[in-house]
């Protein structure tokens, strides 16, 4: 499986949070809108993610629910035909919830700089920081710390799991305070 180490942040000030990390990217951006559907999985996490052009890609994960950042592996599979695959699996497993979003994603390095505006949720910011292999985790971390203090996010305004888990909590979750 794949690894990252990710950090997921509440973002009061997303202009200011966006500009800064235009300046930090390697590039211009990519808006992507994105749905995830997820599905009920006892092992971690499972969700298909559908494109506005019909493709996909489907999503399993493993990684703590705490704030700061974490180790996710993860292993997916693409699919040009995200419609049909969604009605297999929706035949095949119980569905948890969905997901909508607007995510800008930029690059810093080997860095994703998500900048998501999530349905039901509002303005978040999250890192992945791609690991290769055998690489530590501590590396992963010490760069995405690294990354959130450049882009100006306190740590007040971290956040805990995935936004499936957030949206369930309620229409506006308060960020975890220390």
């Amino acid at each position: 499986m794949a690894r990252n180490v990710e950090i997921k942040a509440r973002l009061q000030e997303p202009d200011a949070v966006a500009a800064r990390a235009r300046e930090l990217a390697d590039g211009p951006g990519t808006v992507i809108k994105q749905k995830d559907t997820f599905f009920i999985c006892p092992a971690g996490r499972l969700k298909l993610r559908e494109f506005g052009d019909g493709t996909g890609e489907l999503i399993f994960y493993r990684r703590p629910d705490r704030t700061g950042p974490k180790v996710s592996d993860y292993a997916l599979a693409p699919t040009p035909d995200a419609a049909a695959l969604l009605a297999v699996m929706k035949a095949a497993l119980p569905v948890r919830g969905v997901v909508a979003k607007t995510r800008t994603l930029l690059m810093c390095g080997r860095t994703r700089i998500h900048l998501d505006e999530v349905e039901g949720l509002g303005p978040f910011l999250e890192l992945e920081v791609v690991l290769r292999e055998g690489e530590a985790v501590a590396d992963g971390e010490a760069e995405a710390r690294r990354l959130l203090a450049g882009l100006g996010v306190a740590e007040d305004d971290l956040v805990e799991g995935a936004y499936i888990d957030l949206l369930a909590s309620g229409p506006n979750p308060e960020p975890h305070r220390s």
